[in-house]
């Protein structure tokens, strides 16, 4: 057991100073773009499905699962988000995760931010959102959904490692030849738990609130059961993260097979470091509150950002 998970995004360091810019700027105006369409299709009973689901991921991302070899995956969520909220909604969600896992607690640099905004909230969502809708119209039975679910997580895993790996070629830290096979193959069963894990959550959700999944025009989730029942599943999660895998995750894993792992630069600044609130002897307890804290943040904060401006009924559906 290790009460801390090792770090899961990418670090300063590992990418140029070009790479990183140009991923900031492509992220930057995604971002832009999915904050103006959510605020539009979505009515504003339905963003605290958003905070749930956001403060969900970013609890359940606290927990590695082994895999093989010596390394372990964290769950994404993407396709989780997008099945749930649509794809612009979803990548606003993603946003918020990754973003107060770079600036609180020291998770992914804040040069990188912008490239593990791209791998995580935008390719990891267009993934989920192409594979999922591909299977469902073929399908044209919800009960494919679990089975859809699994191979949209998958994909959204296997594509953003891809993603992840250009990005390390195109910055000279890694040669394509070799970062590409090494990312892919570990990500590709890192993603059978993605799988598993959004499978398993679609089934639970088809039986319990199976209007969720009805990708209906803007869903209502305000429920007061919804949105209890989502703070107990975060809370639950976060006390459970002390239990998270001591192996290193796939891009750590990769980094130092290939031997690049030295590249990584110390954070700027510390708040709440890899998962450890300050001043806490025990580092399991350190942990947990970490987790709560990180709960709370990203609760408050994908709800907030999505009531600073009126908020029209929408048209069009989620998915």
């Amino acid at each position: 057991m290790h009460p801390s998970p090792p770090p899961m995004h990418i670090p300063d360091g590992f990418l140029s100073i070009v790479v990183s810019s140009f991923f900031w700027a492509v992220s930057v105006g995604v971002l832009s773009i999915a904050l103006r369409k959510t605020k539009r299709m979505l009515r504003e009973k339905d963003f605290p499905l958003m905070g749930v689901l956001a403060a969900a991921i970013f609890a359940g991302q606290m927990l590695n699962f082994s895999v093989t070899g010596g390394t372990s995956g964290h769950l994404l969520g993407a396709a989780l988000a997008t099945i749930l909220l649509g794809p612009w909604a979803a990548t606003l969600t993603m946003t918020v995760v990754v973003s107060v896992q770079a600036l609180i607690f020291q998770d992914g640099g804040l040069l990188a931010l912008g490239a593990n905004l791209f791998n995580m909230a935008i390719v990891g969502v267009a993934v989920s959102y192409a594979v999922y809708r591909l299977l469902l119209n073929l399908s044209k039975k919800q009960k494919f959904i679990p089975l859809a679910g699994f191979a949209a997580a998958w994909s959204s895993i296997f594509i953003a490692s891809l993603s992840c790996a250009l990005q390390l070629a195109f910055s000279g830290t890694s040669p394509a030849q070799i970062a590409i096979p090494a990312m892919a193959s570990i990500h590709a069963l890192i993603g059978i738990g993605e799988g598993m894990i959004t499978a398993g959550a679609l089934i639970f959700i088809g039986r319990a609130r199976p209007d969720l999944l009805s990708g209906e025009t803007a869903v209502s989730a305000s429920s007061r059961g919804v949105f209890t029942g989502g703070i107990v599943i975060s809370v639950a999660l976060a006390v459970l993260s002390p239990l998270a895998s001591s192996h290193p995750d796939g891009l750590e894993w990769v980094a130092e097979q290939q031997g690049f792992i030295e590249a990584a630069r110390s954070p700027m600044y510390n708040l709440i470091p890899d998962y450890l609130l300050p001043g806490v002897e025990s580092e399991a307890l350190a942990t947990i509150l970490a987790g709560l804290i990180g709960v709370v943040i990203v609760l408050g904060v994908s709800i907030g950002i999505t009531h600073n401006r009126q908020i029209s009924r929408p048209n069009d559906s989620r998915l």
